[in-house]
C-alpha cells in the first residue's frame, strides 16, 4: 500500500499532520493525524450540545491521548485506545460502532447475553446518528491538541463550550512530561526569579525599571533586594527589605576591624539599624542610608559620600570652623577603609534584621560579637509594636460568621 503525509492547517486552530494509507489489493484505507506542534501549556475540554443533523458534520481532531464521552449513554472512548483521527462527530460514532461490531459474531456464540446488550447499545448509537434526539459530546484532551469545529468562527458558538485547565501530575505523567514530585512552593519559585516592575527614576523622574529578588543569606534569613537602574541619567540605587518578621529581641553586632580583608565582609543594614564607630565618635541613626545589602567597605564609602555631598558640611553653605573637623573625619575614615587603622564597627538593630558576615561560619568569629537584648518601651514605640495587637483582635461575633 501507499502512505501519504500532508501538513495542513485547520482554520482558527493549528497545524496538523494527516497520514493516509490505502491498499489497492483489498481497498482497505485508514487515516490518522498527529499534532505538528508541541504539547500545549494547558489541557482543553470541548463540550458540544448536538441538536441537529448539521452538528454531526462538525470536524473533529481527536488525538490519541484525548477522551471522548457521551454522558447520556454513559459512553466513553478512553485515552490511548485509538489513534489520532481527523473526522466528524458522525465519523467518531461510526468508528465506535465498527469497533463494537468487530467481535460480535464470536460473542453471540460464547456469551449471547453480553452480545445482546452490546447490540442494544449499538442501536442507541445509530439512533444518535439520525439526529432525532439531542445529546452532549465531550472531548477532554490534557495535551491541548484536540479540536471541535466552530462553524460560526470567528463569532462565538453558543452550543460549544471550550474550557482550558491545568494538568494534574497524573495527566502530565501519561503525556511523558517530567513531573516535579515536590509540592509547588511560591517562595521557592521567587528565589529563582527576578521580578521587574515599572517606576520612575528618583533623580530625573524618567521611566525606569526596578528589579526585585528574594535572596537567602547563609546563616541568616531571607531578604528582598530591589535595584533601580535609569537609562536616561545613569542613576543606580538599591534597597533591601527584610523578608521576615521583626525578631523577638534586638541585635547588637560589634566587629573589631583588624585586617584589610574585613572590608570584604557582607553586610545587611536594615532601615531600623544604627551604625557607630567609637574611635571616630561617629554615629549614624536609624533610617539614614535606608536598607542596604553591600560589603563593609561599600557601607563605609556610602557614609563618606553622605558627608562629602552634604552642602551644609563641606559645600558653599558650610561653616569654616566645621569644615576642618569634617575633613579630618573623612581622612580617618579613609584610613579605616584602606586598612591602615584598627577600629570597632557597631551595628545596633532593635528589630534584629541586620547581619554582618561571619567569615569563620559555622565556627565562632574571634573578632565578631553578636549580642541579643530586650527592647525598651521607646524602641518598641519607634517600631510600632506597642500598638500592634496580634491576639484577640477579632471583634466579638466574628467567629460565628
Amino acid at each position: 500500500g501507499v502512505t501519504r503525509l500532508l501538513l495542513t492547517r485547520i482554520p482558527f486552530f493549528k497545524e496538523i499532520i494527516v497520514s493516509s494509507f490505502s491498499c489497492d489489493s483489498c481497498s482497505w484505507s485508514n487515516t490518522e493525524i498527529q499534532s505538528a506542534g508541541r504539547i500545549q501549556e494547558q489541557g482543553v475540554c470541548y463540550t458540544l450540545a448536538v441538536t441537529s443533523r448539521q452538528d454531526m458534520n462538525r470536524e473533529v481532531v481527536k488525538t490519541d491521548c484525548a477522551t471522548a464521552r457521551i454522558p447520556e449513554l454513559d459512553f466513553e472512548i478512553p485515552a490511548f485506545t485509538q489513534k489520532g483521527v481527523l473526522t466528524t462527530i458522525e465519523g467518531i460514532i461510526d468508528r465506535a460502532v465498527a469497533g463494537l461490531e468487530q467481535d460480535q459474531p464470536v460473542r453471540r456464540a460464547t456469551d449471547p447475553e453480553v452480545a445482546t446488550k452490546i447490540d442494544e447499545f449499538i442501536g442507541k448509537l445509530r439512533q444518535l446518528k439520525e439526529g432525532n434526539s439531542s445529546f452532549t459530546f465531550i472531548i477532554d484532551d490534557p495535551s491541548g491538541n484536540s479540536f471541535v469545529e466552530n462553524p460560526h468562527a470567528p463569532q462565538r458558538d453558543s452550543a460549544l463550550v471550550v474550557t482550558h485547565y491545568r494538568r494534574n501530575p497524573q495527566q502530565a505523567a501519561l503525556l511523558g512530561l517530567e513531573v516535579d514530585a515536590r509540592p509547588p512552593d511560591a517562595a521557592e519559585d521567587l528565589r529563582d526569579e527576578v521580578l521587574q516592575f515599572n517606576t520612575n527614576c528618583p533623580e530625573c523622574n524618567a521611566p525606569a525599571n526596578t528589579n526585585m529578588k528574594l535572596v537567602q543569606i547563609p546563616h541568616f534569613k531571607e531578604v528582598i533586594i530591589m535595584a533601580t537602574n535609569c537609562d536616561s541619567c545613569g542613576h543606580r540605587t538599591n534597597e533591601v527589605k527584610s523578608g521576615g518578621a521583626i525578631e523577638p529581641e534586638g541585635t547588637r553586632i560589634t566587629l573589631r576591624i583588624t585586617d584589610p580583608s574585613d572590608m570584604t565582609r557582607d553586610i545587611l543594614k536594615s532601615e531600623t539599624c544604627s551604625v557607630e564607630i567609637p574611635e571616630l565618635e561617629f554615629e549614624l541613626g536609624m533610617g539614614a542610608l535606608g536598607g542596604k545589602f553591600t560589603t563593609l567597605e561599600g557601607l563605609l564609602k556610602d557614609i563618606r559620600d553622605l558627608v562629602e555631598r552634604n552642602p551644609f558640611t563641606l559645600g558653599d553653605s558650610s561653616v569654616p570652623s566645621r569644615t576642618g573637623k569634617l575633613q579630618e573625619f573623612i581622612g580617618k575614615l579613609q584610613e579605616i577603609i584602606d586598612g591602615k587603622t584598627k577600629a570597632h564597627f557597631v551595628m545596633d538593630d532593635p528589630a534584629g534584621n541586620s547581619y554582618l558576615q561571619n567569615v569563620y561560619a559555622p565556627e565562632e568569629d574571634p573578632e565578631l560579637r553578636v549580642e541579643h537584648y530586650e527592647r525598651t518601651f521607646e524602641q518598641n514605640e519607634e517600631l510600632g509594636l506597642n500598638d500592634m495587637k496580634t491576639e484577640g483582635y477579632e471583634p466579638e461575633g466574628a467567629s460565628g460568621r
